[in-house]
């Protein structure tokens, strides 16, 4: 009987992972065709067949090419959809950019998903029109000093590479960059280069082996949402009351046991979630009183 149970029990536990593994895919999917749909010119048609698009080459804006296999030789003609402004890849099974990739200047929006690409983008000189660009699931371990050409760039995303990840100095250039997402990475802890960033609105640091924040939140004059989740922190610092914008702080599965009070000085502040942390409940009640405008998760 005892046996039954355990077995009983595991399934149950097997089918839930699964189940939660769905829903996150479904998730990140959402997340994938909101950004994919928000660029390019309104009404455009979505190109899935490359070769169809090359037919037509002129005015072909949009091209999602996504779970397509695709042969090497066409995909090298990609550079001739000179008006292109919207291209998104995932499982293609390719682990390099398309030959003469620099002359798509008009790119706004770039995304690849599991896609094994060794290098980033080869010449980001020429990408100056970008202002979105994704990368997940590449075999790349530094983000290069280029970077900084792209000074439309408004969105960075990047991760679940489960490897070292060295970022730029240079970041500091990209003046109009409002959202960086890094996930599934490890980082030098807090990368306090990000701290130099202008216009940073948001801020996500997912399992990337952040064990501290440092304490210069002044910087972050504008920011509005900060995650740190699945990291490994144990304390927040005094000086975070001095992110003076903050509406969102997640900062779910850490090692936190407090919050320090100076939190409640975070007027703007809505929600504070602080699930899968080793805070006592009577902390949590005391939080609540201190942020009475602000929903508390726990």
């Amino acid at each position: 009987m005892f046996i039954k149970n355990t077995i009983f029990t595991t399934i149950i536990k097997i089918k839930f992972k699964i189940v939660i593994v769905f829903l996150l895919s479904c998730n990140l999917l959402y997340q994938q065709q909101n950004e994919f749909d928000k660029w390019g010119v309104a009404g455009s048609m979505v190109f899935t067949d490359l070769k169809e698009a090359l037919k037509i080459e002129k005015k072909v804006y949009k091209v999602d090419l996504s779970y397509k296999q695709l042969d090497t030789k066409q995909f090298d003609k990609l550079s001739k959809l000179k008006d292109l402004q919207v291209l998104r890849l995932s499982t293609n099974n390719i682990t390099s950019f398309p030959k003469n990739f620099n002359e798509l200047t008009n790119l706004i929006y770039f995304s690849s998903y599991n896609n094994a690409l060794t290098t980033f983008i080869p010449d980001a000189k020429p990408f100056f029109n970008l202002h979105y660009l994704e990368l997940q699931n590449a075999k790349i371990d530094s983000i290069p000093a280029q970077i900084a050409y792209l000074s439309k760039l408004q969105t960075f995303r990047f991760g679940n590479t489960d490897d070292t990840l060295k970022l730029p100095t240079t970041l500091k250039y990209l003046k109009n960059l409002k959202e960086i997402s890094l996930e599934n990475c490890i980082l030098d802890s807090f990368p306090k280069l990000i701290f130099k960033i202008p216009q940073l609105v948001f801020l996500s640091l997912n399992n990337t082996n952040t064990f501290y924040l440092t304490k210069h939140f002044e910087r972050f004059e504008k920011l509005e949402v900060l995650v740190v989740e699945n990291n490994k922190l144990e304390k927040i610092p005094f000086e975070i009351y001095k992110a003076k914008n903050l509406r969102i702080l997640a900062l779910r599965n850490n090692k936190l046991t407090n919050i320090p009070e100076t939190i409640s000085e975070l007027t703007n502040l809505t929600i504070l979630d602080l699930r899968g942390n080793p805070i006592d409940k009577e902390r949590i009640e005391e939080l609540k009183l201190l942020l009475p405008g602000c929903e508390v998760k726990f």
